[in-house]
Formats: structure tokens, C-alpha cells, sequence
């Protein structure tokens, strides 16, 4: 195993390894019920979902263990789930099935991307000051999660600031507001609430003192006096309704529905709706890609998971060489076999940087991750025992050591501050990786074309830019 793996050269060991396994999957578990929980609502089949993603979850991280031996999960990605449902099929009137196959699309596409070497030349073309911007960028972002989870704000609105909603029968499912939202800090009179502060409290406690796998006994420690509070109810646990059997049984209808009469071919039936479809596909392909890119970039980059030689090797390698190339093509493939299954674009987990931060280094932090996935099939009434104010600490405090990265960028110099600023402000409050780097790189040509410095502009860069506010325009003519 240390040979494989090799757990020396990474100065790590096998319970370090185990142990950032457990802390990053139950920092991502949330996935196995909310991503149903928002498939579902297009009319896929709960059960069958659930099953999709433990699988597409378990084959990706995998496969990205194994394959390229880096400590990265994969699952479907939050915000990706949500457009695939509330854009996609609500908005733009697509039926399930055809989203389905949109997904597999996208994935072919990053495929293509990676093997041609085009997602690459992106990484390389990314400015270091923004490869910084992105690390302290992805630390917010993972904070503001870990903050939002543990529901330590409270939002206040009227109904003049609503825009957009979708109602299912006589409730609202997706309500998008305008900038007339405002947030608070919430009112510590809730069970839940005070959960997630005596987890917060616990867990910098045990980091402070240096505890062994403090994050980890941090979310055992918080669920069990969750449970002592009664905010973790065990008797809500149903073994017969979330059981394996009935999951496999629903997921005859998801399985291969992509490439069915209602999936792929359908969607060029209509010769007028083929540019929609493709801008569609496309919208799907920035935000997978540059989530993606963004992650390994803002853990990789500070943590040494990556090296200077798999970096130099983004330039000149050939093949699968270093573990950059076989961790992006891990990524890559992992959205198609989702799609396959029945679920929508699967991506590399920033939640990885949970287990990075106790230490998780090789692919076998991945291979225990994706073990767990699989246990999950037939213990996940045990795993929803786990509250949200258990792991949301955990999110908040990984987000704290990853800021780090901005004590390497400039912040006297504006040419790199303003786009540092948007790249890392606009991940936490767009809720979205890609959305803070398309920020970043847009403020970044504007800065260099103010003072006059096009030729620091690669041209991927201004590719990549260009294609970013297409995509934005795309999202508002959608």
C-alpha cells in the first residue's frame, strides 16, 4: 500500500489517510439527500437519484484515487444540480431525459478538452496572483458553506424583492430574490444554532491544541451531543423506505434514460432549438470545467499536492504523465458516467479540502471516501443521523486555513488587487467557483487593457474571457 500509494514520499501514513477520508466524506455526505431532493423535483425518481450518486460519487472518487492517487472526491455538484432542474427543465422546458443528455454532452466535451490538453493551457494561462485569489477565494467559499449549513445567518426579504419562482402544488420550491435581501446573524434562541456554535467552539478547540484528527472527532463529537439536545432525532430513522432494494428497483428509469427516444436523440429533433441546446451544453461545460480547475488550483497549489514538476509538466507532457493530467481526466469523465446513471454533472468536491486539511495526501484518502460512498447505499438512514451543524464546522474552519493564500498577493498593487477582489469575493457571495473566476479574469483584461498591457493578456486567457461573458449572456436571453 505504501508503495502504490506512495504515503512516504507524500509525508503521510495510512490512519492520517483513512482518517482525512472519513472527515471529507462526511463533509460532502449532504449530497446523498440533497441532490435527489433537488433532481427529484424534475420528476426523476428520488430513490433512483440517491442510488446515481452514490454511484457516479463512488466511480469518480475511484477513479481519481486510483488513477491519479490525489486526495480529491468527486460527486454531483451543488448549484450544477440546481440549473440542471430549475433552468434547464423549468425554465427553458426541456424534459428530464433531455437534460440527462446535455450532461453526457458536457462531459464528452471536457473529455475532449482534457485529452487535447485544451484544459490545461487554461490552468497555465491563470495569472499567479489569481491562482492565489482563487485559493483564498475557494477558502471563503467554503466557509460561507460551512456558515450557511450551520445556519448561523437569517435572511430578510418583502415580496417586492422577489423575481422569479417556481411553485410544485400549493408551495413555492425556488424563490430568486433581488438585491432588496438582506442578511443577518441569527438569533441563538434555536437548538439547531447553538449545535453548530458548540461544534465551531469544539472543533478550534481540538485544532488549537493540536488534537489528532480533531475535525473528525469534532463532527463525531457534535453529532452525539446533537443527539443528547435533540436536534439529531434517531427516531426519524426509516430503514425500510431508503432501503437498497427499493433504490435499485427505481433505478431502472434513470439508468440509460439519456440515450433513450426522450433523451439525446429528441434533442436535435428540433432543428430550430439546436443553438439553445448547444449554448445549454456550453453553460454546462465553463461551470464543471472552471469548478474543477478552481479547486485543484486554490488546495493543490498550497498544499504540495500537486509539485512544481506537475505544473511544468502541464507544458510539455504527453500522455498521462503527472498527476495533473490524471486528475483532470479523472474529473473528466466522471460528469458522462453520472449522466449515465442518472444524474447531473459530476465534479471535483471543494469539500476535499476538508480531508486535506487533516492531512489527506495521496489517492488513498479518495479510495476510503469512495469506499464510504458505497457503504452509504445500504447505511444511509444511519449516515442522515449526521446533522448539518456537525460538518458545517469543519467547512468553516478548512476555510480559515485556506485563506492563507491571500498573504501572497499584492493588495498595495491595484492592477492585482481588483481582480483578486472579485475572483475571491464573488465565489462566497455568487455561491459559485466558477462565477468568482470569471470575475477575476474579466476585471483582470479590463485592469490590463486600462494601463495599456494587452501583451500580458494570453491568448487562452482572452478566450476564456470571451467565452465567460458569452455564457453570462447565454444565462440572460435563457
Amino acid at each position: 500500500m505504501d508503495k502504490f500509494f506512495k504515503l512516504k514520499e507524500n509525508n503521510t501514513n495510512v490512519s492520517t489517510e483513512v482518517m482525512a477520508g472519513f472527515t471529507t466524506f462526511f463533509a460532502m455526505s449532504y449530497i446523498l439527500f440533497v441532490n435527489p431532493a433537488i433532481l427529484s423535483l424534475s420528476g426523476m425518481p428520488f430513490q433512483a437519484v440517491f442510488l446515481a450518486t452514490i454511484i457516479s460519487a463512488a466511480i469518480g472518487t475511484l477513479v481519481m484515487g486510483l488513477f491519479a492517487n490525489v486526495p480529491y472526491a468527486q460527486a454531483p455538484g451543488m448549484g450544477l444540480n440546481a440549473f440542471f432542474t430549475f433552468t434547464v427543465v423549468f425554465g427553458l422546458g426541456y424534459s428530464w431525459e433531455q437534460a440527462l443528455g446535455m450532461v453526457f454532452l458536457c462531459g464528452v466535451i471536457n473529455i475532449i478538452i482534457t485529452v487535447t490538453k485544451i484544459r490545461k493551457l487554461i490552468i497555465r494561462a491563470i495569472p499567479e496572483s489569481m491562482q492565489h485569489a482563487i485559493g483564498g477565494g475557494i477558502g471563503i467559499f467554503v466557509a460561507y458553506v460551512g456558515i450557511k449549513n450551520a445556519n448561523l445567518l437569517s435572511f430578510s426579504a418583502d415580496s417586492n424583492t422577489i423575481t422569479s419562482s417556481v411553485v410544485e402544488g400549493d408551495a413555492a420550491t425556488n424563490v430568486t430574490m433581488n438585491g432588496g435581501i438582506v442578511p443577518g446573524l441569527a438569533n441563538f434562541n434555536n437548538p439547531g444554532v447553538l449545535l453548530a456554535v458548540i461544534g465551531i467552539v469544539l472543533m478550534i478547540v481540538l485544532v488549537i491544541m493540536n488534537v489528532k484528527g480533531a475535525i473528525l472527532i469534532g463532527i463525531i463529537g457534535t453529532t452525539i451531543i446533537g443527539i443528547l439536545m435533540g436536534v439529531v432525532d434517531l427516531s426519524t430513522i426509516d430503514f425500510k423506505t431508503n432501503s437498497l432494494s427499493s433504490s435499485i428497483n427505481e433505478l431502472g428509469t434513470t439508468f440509460g434514460a439519456a440515450f433513450g427516444s426522450k433523451g439525446l436523440p429528441s434533442l436535435f429533433a428540433d432543428t430550430a432549438k439546436i443553438p439553445q441546446v448547444l449554448m445549454t451544453v456550453l453553460a454546462f461545460s465553463l461551470s464543471d470545467t472552471f469548478d474543477t480547475i478552481g479547486t485543484f488550483i486554490g488546495t493543490g497549489r498550497r498544499t504540495g499536492i500537486f509539485s512544481k514538476e506537475d505544473e511544468a509538466a502541464l507544458e510539455d507532457s504527453k500522455g498521462f504523465n503527472s498527476k495533473m493530467d490524471k486528475a483532470l481526466f479523472s474529473d473528466a469523465i466522471a460528469t458522462s458516467i453520472g449522466a449515465i446513471f442518472g444524474t447531473s454533472n459530476t465534479t471535483t468536491f471543494v469539500e476535499s479540502a476538508a480531508g486535506i486539511g487533516v492531512g489527506g495526501r495521496t489517492g488513498l484518502t479518495s479510495v476510503v471516501v469512495a469506499g464510504l460512498f458505497l457503504l452509504s447505499s445500504f447505511f444511509s438512514p444511519l449516515i442522515s443521523v449526521v446533522p448539518a451543524q456537525a460538518t458545517a464546522p469543519a467547512l468553516i474552519l478548512v476555510g480559515v486555513m485556506m485563506m492563507a493564500s491571500f498573504k501572497d498577493i499584492n493588495w498595495t498593487d491595484l492592477e492585482d488587487a481588483v481582480p483578486a477582489f472579485f475572483a475571491s469575493v464573488f465565489m462566497g457571495l455568487s455561491y459559485s467557483i466558477s462565477n468568482g473566476i470569471a470575475a477575476g479574469f474579466i476585471f483582470f483584461v479590463i485592469v490590463k487593457l486600462a494601463k495599456g498591457k494587452t501583451k500580458e493578456i494570453s491568448p487562452i486567457l482572452w478566450l476564456v474571457t470571451g467565452l465567460f461573458i458569452l455564457n453570462f449572456i447565454i444565462l440572460a436571453i435563457l
